[in-house]
């Protein structure tokens, strides 16, 4: 592997140097040029995973030709440069096509159909979840976004694109004790269920 230079420890930074460093850029996001970095909790990873059984279940269920990944070694390609959300769903061949054909290495984002990105209470990255991708991801065309918090309380809010001002609307907020069901677009939809609690059960 080519050792991209590292602008004497400065950015700004390409996805080529990001890939290029000694931990291949895992734990990082790119940003306008600008390494990010991310430090999730164990109770974050643990949400995370939750999720990502649920959606794999409800994809099984409706047999829909789906991949989904998580666990933050997964990069998708924006306008800003590279995310790294905590859960996203894709058509299987384009993860096919990242994954065994390395073409192209990053899945580009306009193929996502699902972003999740779970929030750690006063993180350096809850207003970037927040604010930043909720314009990043509505502007590639993203049919969803969740916002998902697990503190005080488990919670999720579901954001639906409006494809015709290229911006997100918001769909419904679930919390513990109530049921979130939604419809997610793929080959087959699939209808994922669940209460928010169980997100944070052990």
């Amino acid at each position: 592997m080519s050792v991209a230079h590292d602008h004497g420890g400065f950015g700004p930074y390409t996805m080529d140097d990001l890939h290029a460093r000694e931990d291949e850029g895992r734990g990082l996001e790119l940003e306008d040029g600008w390494l990010i970095n991310l430090s999730p909790s164990a109770t974050h990873n643990w949400v995370a995973m939750q999720l990502q059984d649920i959606i794999k279940e409800a994809a099984a269920e409706a047999g829909a030709s789906v991949f989904v990944a998580g666990g933050g070694d997964w990069e998708i390609s924006t306008q800003a440069g590279i995310r790294k959300p905590d859960v996203f769903v894709v058509p299987r061949c384009v993860a096919r096509a990242s994954i065994v054909e390395r073409n192209p290495i990053v899945i580009p984002g306009r193929e996502v159909l699902l972003s999740i990105e779970v929030i750690s209470p006063g993180s350096a990255s809850e207003r970037t979840d927040r604010v930043r991708k909720l314009k990043e991801y509505a502007v590639l065309g993203i049919p969803q976004y969740w916002l998902v918090e697990f503190s005080p309380q488990p919670k999720v809010q579901v954001f639906v694109l409006d494809h015709g001002v290229a911006a997100y609307r918001h769909g419904c907020t679930v919390g513990a004790g109530d049921v979130l069901k939604t419809e997610v677009e793929a080959d087959r939809a699939l209808t994922v269920r669940f209460d928010p609690q169980v997100l944070t059960e052990f």
